[in-house]
């Protein structure tokens, strides 16, 4: 009875919006729209006008992206249809989820790029995934997010989701933006951006941002802190033009991770890090030696992301692209990890009855809450290049391109997972002295350590072809055959010993098909089979190294259809989508050291993507999904739901713009709704549905000035996203983050 309630609730909100469309003329222009152009999907990023796309990609513009005001690059991607987010963790660390994709955690489908480039070649590794190498600011312009379609074929072959995210760049006249930043939970946070002109036909631009905070969820002490700059210069040449660009990023910040249910005052605010916790004594390997830490450090990355693009049109019609980029940088990663079930110190005190804390000496009694605690540490140093080169040219009817993309991906790991001690279960609880196990090199629980080392080569040709066979009907295909190597070594207890190597090389051949099919100038649908690969990278072999010397490839093979129709008219964008889905080989590891389950998912859904604007300034955004992600090979699990897949989920943000004494003004929100869900492929832990609101007023009381003030989670929300996947058992789970406001003033000229 309530999933029919919800299926109504959804089925209503869509009603709503699609007929919505009496009252109706767009600020911008239709052709304006229909001219749209999208990069992501094409051959080299050479570019396509939107609504010949025959793909399902979503473009998000700074005024979108200023509305939504998105706590984390991951946040963003909640507005991207067939999309669902876990940002819960914080600023990094997001689990990321395509449509009808599995996955138990990270973003293991998501290729975060920027200027066509991926920041990272690999979508996930453990304790990384791509939106924690990435944060947003006033530099940005654009993102672009393409689900399947031709994404098994071009730049990275990432088969579910590719983010593209544009720089903002000079042009003749000098334009800036300041902007100050402040919260009620103490953040100050500067961003500023500048653009011109260096000299004739050069152009720049600059800008990033520094910040600190205690945190959304107070920590006592400055858990957040940030600085990032980007530089972006841009040579016009008289056939082309050069583009170069540079992101320094220094951000860190806490690791909010799952806590106990239904304990008194523990809620979405709660965090267990804290001034009398954040220093602790660990002993790794079997020699366990001490090593002093801080788990104030969170989750981060100081690094950059470098590169650039050769565009240039050459004789007889042929065009040249070549975009490339450098990472480097340490993503490393410390946090308080629940180690099991939250009980009374009675139960695990030595003499029965209390203990004391380390740090105060406090006596706490029998009935205190305590939980076991792991003190994990991960430093994790990453380097990748990567370039893709492309030619095109059209041949009459005919549209040809043809590319080489080729990465270079290592990763340099150190681990001490485990250390677990109980802690008193409060806001930064102390540990207790009179617990055996606090006072044991070994811990509370199990230790599992690394000293790991991986180096991955992909060199890849692709070609694609479009073909319009008549004023109306568009062919197209595309195929990329691709080698990829890993070399990988690892010593999984710090004693110098080997334990794991890997030599491996793997040659896969993905292709799509697609047909779109004009209806009108502003109207048309299309078609799209492919078939695509997830390369296994360094942890795959690590966590399945059974399975690999058994003669398991650890291959993903990912199959997709779509069908769709899109229409941009006057005040109305429409993008429907329907898609089926198989992932065969997935694999899904409930923690480090533990056997892996291989399995095939199946999911058939459609998305939504649906804009209104009216010359009062009215506008309303309406994205939603409905899908059907089941298991469906499984030693264990068949005919199971997919984990963490909601069979729907709903966004609705409207927007209204209008005059204030004189000012210009816009009050803005967002209605999310989200489906239950399942924390495990038993399907035995539900992670109920919720309903979030957020709210917005943007104020311009002069030229150039702009108040912005923000409520997330309005009505302070306790939504669930997940539950503890290392004991599916235990009554854990990451709250979404609680009620915030934000005020911002800036200055544009």
């Amino acid at each position: 009875m309530r999933k029919l309630k919800q299926y109504s609730l959804l089925a209503s909100a869509i009603a709503a919006v699609l007929s919505n469309q009496s009252i109706a003329q767009d600020t911008q222009s239709k052709e304006q729209k229909v001219e749209t152009i999208v990069v992501s999907g094409t051959a080299g990023g050479r570019g396509i006008r939107k609504i010949d796309a025959g793909f399902a990609v979503t473009n998000i513009d700074a005024v979108k992206i200023d509305k939504l005001a998105p706590k984390s690059t991951a946040d963003l991607l909640k507005a991207v249809p067939g999309i669902w987010v876990e940002s819960s963790g914080g600023e990094s660390g997001a689990n990321v989820f395509v449509r009808g994709f599995p996955g138990g955690g990270d973003a293991p489908f998501l290729t975060v790029s920027l200027q066509g480039s991926p920041v990272y070649p690999a979508p996930t590794l453990s304790f990384l995934e791509n939106s924690s190498i990435f944060r947003l600011d006033e530099t940005i312009s654009m993102m672009e997010a393409l689900r399947g379609g031709p994404n098994p074929v071009v730049s990275n072959g990432q088969p579910g989701l590719t983010t593209n995210f544009q720089l903002k760049r000079g042009h003749e006249g000098t334009e800036g933006t300041f902007k100050y930043t402040t919260s009620d939970y103490g953040l100050q946070r500067l961003d500023a951006v500048l653009s011109g002109e260096l000299s004739d036909d050069l152009y720049y631009m600059v800008g990033g941002y520094i910040k600190r905070s205690s945190g959304i969820r107070d920590a006592g002490f400055t858990s957040e802190r940030g600085q990032q700059v980007t530089i972006n210069i841009t040579k016009e040449l008289d056939n082309g033009e050069i583009n170069l660009y540079t992101r320094q990023t220094d951000d860190t910040g806490a690791w909010y991770l799952p806590t106990p249910l239904n304990v008194d005052g523990v809620d979405a605010e709660y965090t267990q890090l804290g001034t009398l916790n954040r220093q602790a004594t660990i002993y790794a390997g079997t020699s366990a030696q001490a090593m002093e830490i801080d788990l104030g450090e969170g989750r981060g990355w100081k690094g950059h992301v470098s590169g650039g693009s050769i565009k240039l049109e050459l004789k007889n019609g042929w065009h040249f692209i070549d975009r490339f980029s450098l990472t480097q940088g340490d993503a490393n990663t410390y946090g308080l990890v629940p180690a099991g079930t939250a009980t009374t110190l009675s139960e695990v005190a030595d003499n029965g009855v209390d203990a004391t804390g380390y740090v105060t000496g406090k006596t706490y009694s029998a009935d205190t809450e305590v939980q076991s605690m792991g003190r994990w540490v991960v430093l994790k140093d990453i380097e990748s290049f990567t370039n893709d080169l492309a030619f095109s040219k059209t041949f009459g009817k005919l549209d040809s391109a043809f590319g080489i993309y080729s990465a270079s991906t290592s990763a340099k790991d150190w681990w001490s997972l485990g250390n677990a001690a109980y802690y008193v279960l409060a806001p930064g609880g102390e540990m207790l002295d009179g617990i055996e196990c606090n006072s044991s090199v070994e811990g509370c629980a199990w230790n599992y350590d690394i000293n790991s080392t991986g180096d991955a080569k992909t060199l890849a040709f692709y070609t694609t072809q479009s073909y319009k066979a008549t004023d109306t009907l568009t062919l197209d295909l595309g195929l990329r055959s691709e080698r990829h190597q890993v070399d990988y070594s690892v010593d999984e207890d710090l004693n110098s010993t080997i334990d794991k190597v890997v030599d491996y090389s793997e040659r896969k051949t993905s292709w799509t098909i697609g047909a779109d099919y004009k209806l009108a100038d502003d109207m048309g649908v299309f078609a799209r089979v492919n078939k695509g690969y997830k390369m296994p990278y360094f942890d795959d072999f690590r966590d399945n190294y059974g399975t690999y010397q058994a003669g398991n490839r650890l291959l993903k093979e990912v199959t997709q259809a779509e069908l769709g129709y899109k229409f941009m008219g006057d005040n109305t964008d429409f993008f429907a989508t329907v898609f089926k889905n198989e992932v065969k080989g997935d694999t899904f590891v409930r923690r480090p050291g533990a056997p892996a389950e291989i399995l095939t998912n199946e999911a058939l859904g459609l998305e939504l993507d649906y804009n209104y604007n009216h010359e009062s300034g009215l506008s309303v955004n309406l994205n939603a999904t409905i899908q059907d992600a089941e298991i469906t090979d499984s030693p264990t699990n068949e005919g199971h739901d997919s984990q963490r897949q909601p069979n729907w989920q709903l966004r609705i943000t409207p927007s209204y713009d209008f005059e204030l004494a004189g000012m210009f003004a816009t009050v803005y929100g967002t209605f999310s709704a989200v489906d239950d869900r399942y924390g495990n492929n038993e399907n035995t832990v539900v992670l109920e549905g919720y309903e979030k609101l957020d709210l917005g007023l943007i104020v311009e009381p002069a030229e150039g000035v702009k108040l912005q003030l923000a409520a997330d989670n309005l009505t302070d929300e306790q939504g669930i996203t997940e539950g503890d996947p290392r004991n599916v058992n235990s009554p854990n789970g990451r709250y979404i983050m609680p009620r915030s406001i934000k005020f911002s003033v800036s200055y544009s000229f």
